[in-house]
């Protein structure tokens, strides 16, 4: 493990828990959208385009020899959005997006003069491993984002340490409902991948956690019945949606065959809250009149400086963005290893 670099990924502050996040109305919106609108696709077939795109997005790294592919990562968590591009595109829920409360919640973990809503998604599922490798979210850079870089390219630049001046400053307020038997709770770094993770656990109807993901190894806890953890049939096509025939239940069909049927009790539902923070006025004016931004040319520029100022041997790609023996060249380089302790796995037995 990079030591060092391992040491950049702390948050601002400690993440702040509060209870009943959203009120009983505003959950009974939220999930009503989710039934209503779905399949829903699996996270991993909507954000990578190679296994290399998505080992550069977390920690650690593929053993010698091994040639990885998508379907070594799969795991049964499906994701939507109720906003695009800073707009609520739900209106039945308007008042989840435009949301007063955590808008002066992510201003006071930053201590911070502005904020403004910038998305907000949902991920659901069922019984499930612990959901993928500790990893960060995805952060901004002022003239990169989502709309217009894959997140292995930020979270690589954010790994580099190169690009501190231009990255956005962001919180997330995470909300969990989740009754089931086994696990299903937060699982976080808050002093870095080098240190004691802590465990926010489940049952978690409506809390949550003021957090800066950017900055944050964190991961779910394992959640569910052993037996149905990766329901036999799942594939990158695979999708979840609300069983038409079980009264709150949920379904993941893959071609259109039903591979699993969820029961109300293990269905995990997360939703996740962004805003854009900023100090000042200043800092404000600098985004929005886009003074300071930063290019894709110019990010790689930066990358290949660094990556031949620390003696590696390379052929600069033709297409940098989707050449794997580069994207897995900067896995390598700036990767900071996997955290050195984890909790111990929930017990089903324990359970009752």
């Amino acid at each position: 493990m990079d030591i060092e670099r391992a040491g950049l990924f702390r948050p601002v502050a400690e993440p702040r828990i509060i209870e009943n996040a959203y009120t009983g109305d505003q959950h009974r919106r939220m999930l009503d959208v989710v039934r209503r609108n779905g399949p829903w696709t699996l996270i991993l077939a909507q954000h990578f385009k190679s296994a290399e795109e998505l080992i550069a997005t977390t920690a650690g790294s593929v053993p010698e020899g091994v040639t990885p592919t998508l379907d070594m990562f799969l795991s049964p968590v499906f994701r939507g959005y109720f906003s695009y591009g800073g707009v609520c595109i739900r209106p039945e829920i308007e008042d989840c997006f435009h949301n007063t409360k955590f808008l002066g919640l992510v201003r006071d973990y930053w201590k911070a003069a502005y904020a403004e809503p910038e998305g907000m998604l949902f991920n659901i599922q069922g019984p499930c491993a612990g959901a993928g490798a500790p990893h960060v979210d995805a952060t901004r850079f002022r003239g990169m984002g989502l709309d217009n870089t894959p997140i292995w390219l930020m979270n690589t630049m954010t790994k580099s340490g190169l690009f501190k001046r231009w990255q956005a400053r962001k919180a997330q307020v995470v909300t969990w409902y989740y009754r089931g038997s086994v696990g299903g709770g937060f699982v976080y770094w808050p002093d870095g991948p080098h240190a004691q993770p802590r465990v926010l656990e489940a049952p978690m109807w409506g809390r949550a956690a003021v957090v800066e993901n950017e900055m944050m190894y964190h991961t779910a806890q394992t959640n569910g019945p052993a037996a149905m953890r990766k329901p036999a049939g799942l594939a990158l096509d695979s999708v979840m949606e609300a069983d038409p025939d079980v009264a709150g239940g949920w379904r993941i069909t893959t071609g259109g065959k039903v591979i699993q049927q969820i029961p109300e009790r293990e269905f995990r539902f997360l939703v996740h809250w962004g805003a854009n923070v900023y100090m000042n006025l200043e800092e404000l004016k600098m985004s929005r009149d886009h003074t300071d931004d930063i290019t894709h040319e110019t990010a790689f520029e930066m990358l290949i400086r660094d990556l031949r100022a620390r003696g590696e041997r390379f052929e600069v790609p033709g297409d940098p963005m989707t050449d794997k023996a580069f994207i897995a060249l900067l896995t390598r380089v700036y990767d900071v290893g996997l955290p050195l302790s984890y909790p111990p796995e929930p017990e089903e037995a324990a359970a009752a």
